[in-house]
């Protein structure tokens, strides 16, 4: 195996666990910008106020999303084992 190849399965790996993370991440930093906004509005400090309504966004995408996300998983795991045939 060549350091190309190398570098592009590292580059794969890489571009697929942006994808899979990205939706979870955003949505996260959405509510949490959402939920400080409230909370420096109305002068409320709960910790738990910020840590429900992001368990539960993340909880119901991951319902909405994880059949996708389990297919861009399986599209590269088997990209990887044809590459692994090929050697």
């Amino acid at each position: 195996m060549t350091q190309g190849q190398v570098m592009d399965i590292l580059q794969g790996a890489l571009l697929v666990a942006l994808k899979l993370s990205a939706p979870l991440l955003l949505v996260s930093i959405a509510i949490g910008l959402v939920v400080a906004i409230f909370q420096a509005a109305t002068q409320i400090h709960e910790q738990t106020l910020t840590f429900v309504p992001k368990v539960l966004a993340i909880a119901l995408l991951l319902l909405v999303l994880g059949s996708w996300m389990m297919t861009v998983m399986n599209d590269y795991v088997n990209e990887l084992f044809a590459r692994m045939m090929m050697l």
